[in-house]
């Protein structure tokens, strides 16, 4: 049965970042990025503050560490991926500064490439 599904592209140093993940956390990961391309939101899906509406984060638990990956549902078509990185901040669950600051750029230039 043909799903119809919206296109995800990645930004290519997410996608290197995204390929570093364990095995089983890249598997859980790709799993909710298709449940988003088929219209549907994945119980692992939040959204980002910050960033405005349209920018969101899967933030997964896999075995004690914290994966996430950034994306934006609002930019063209496609749904974008932003960011993947392993969390390892120590003071809390708020995302780091430098992380957030990496985000800001990379939406910045994919909105000026587009």
């Amino acid at each position: 049965m043909l799903r119809n599904s919206r296109p995800i592209s990645w930004i290519k140093a997410a996608r290197k970042d995204f390929d570093d993940f364990p095995l089983g956390a890249r598997t859980d990961m790709a799993r909710a990025l298709t449940i988003l391309a088929e219209g549907r939101m994945p119980d692992i899906a939040k959204p980002l503050t910050g960033f405005g509406s349209g920018v969101m984060e899967l933030a997964l638990r896999h075995r004690g560490d914290a994966f996430r990956v950034v994306y934006a549902l609002r930019i063209g078509d496609d749904i974008w991926v932003i960011h993947a990185f392993q969390k390892k901040s120590k003071t809390g669950i708020k995302t780091p500064q430098q992380e957030i600051d990496l985000i800001h750029e990379r939406l910045k230039r994919l909105k000026e490439r587009l």
